[in-house]
């Protein structure tokens, strides 16, 4: 059913049913990071910003966190730079971190300024760098994806981050119009730049803010059981236990991590939903059923 097939009576009805969420997260802020196949798709990227500003219309504080591995991916390719995965993070080398920047804070980080500013927000993009947002240090240990056990690794430039100066994003995302949209790029102490992780820089950010939601938009429905059914809700206990029996394997483990360690700063719950799903954000926040999983302490 189209939209233009939606009689006024049951548009009416849809709205009046999402006004208890809309007083449940009135003034909440709401961590969006936005990454995926989803990304690539002109089509999504409208829905997903005209989702953003109605949040904010809404009384909601949206902050957007952005990846963009394909894309970059791409720009590496057309340069003729070689590119080397370890444990499904890019290997950065000085050559590497240029074009990295260039795209994430560039390219599509004032892609998705310009889609949400079409729909009648106002966004403004920022890095990690910005107002000393973020200061990132070198990773030199990754969890194993395969074993969930840690070991020592050498990505290169490829950082996380140590601290979060939440008094840039308090003035933007607490005003009564703007949307920060931010690439994951910061700083060390020393002035290297960085390349961290977009849902990691997104849980450090949802942490600092101690944010009412954390949602990581990716291409998946959520977390899945051995049956490969949706989990549609999980503790902290339980998504270690999932992790430790197997149930959470692969790349979806340093996905969990993540949302147990934003849990633990202080963010009251925490969804990995599938971007690719049309108005993905509105069906999880606006909705009583959700859609993905809900992590919570």
């Amino acid at each position: 059913m189209t939209s233009k097939e939606i009689s006024a009576h049951d548009r009416a009805r849809v709205l009046a049913e999402a006004l208890p969420q809309l007083q449940r997260y009135d003034e909440a802020t709401v961590v969006v990071k936005y990454g995926g196949h989803a990304m690539g798709s002109e089509h999504l990227l409208r829905e997903f910003a005209r989702d953003i500003v109605m949040l904010k219309l809404s009384g909601l504080h949206p902050i957007v966190v952005h990846g963009g591995g394909p894309q970059i991916g791409a720009m590496l390719e057309r340069l003729n730079i070689k590119s080397e995965f370890q444990q499904g993070l890019r290997v950065t080398d000085r050559a590497t971190m240029d074009v990295v920047e260039m795209v994430l804070a560039g390219s599509i980080n004032k892609g998705i300024v310009a889609a949400i500013n079409a729909e009648g927000g106002r966004a403004v993009g920022l890095s990690g760098k910005d107002g000393g947002m973020v200061t990132a240090r070198k990773v030199t240990s990754l969890i194993n994806g395969q074993t969930g056990e840690e070991g020592e690794i050498d990505l290169g430039f490829v950082g996380e981050p140590e601290q979060v100066d939440r008094r840039v994003l308090d003035v933007i995302a607490g005003s009564d119009d703007l949307i920060p949209v931010i690439a994951p790029v910061a700083a060390s102490r020393w002035g290297e730049t960085y390349n961290i992780n977009a849902d990691t820089f997104a849980g450090a950010i949802a942490g600092a803010l101690r944010a009412r939601r954390l949602l990581l938009l990716t291409d998946v429905p959520g977390v899945l059981d051995k049956d490969k059914q949706l989990i549609k809700q999980l503790t902290i206990d339980a998504a270690r236990h999932r992790i430790a029996d197997g149930t959470v394997s692969g790349g979806m483990i340093p996905k969990v991590q993540t949302c147990i360690e934003a849990l633990e700063r202080g963010v009251e719950g925490v969804v990995i939903l599938d971007g690719k799903v049309s108005h993905a954000v509105l069906l999880e926040l606006l909705t009583d059923h959700g859609a993905g999983t809900l992590i919570t302490r």
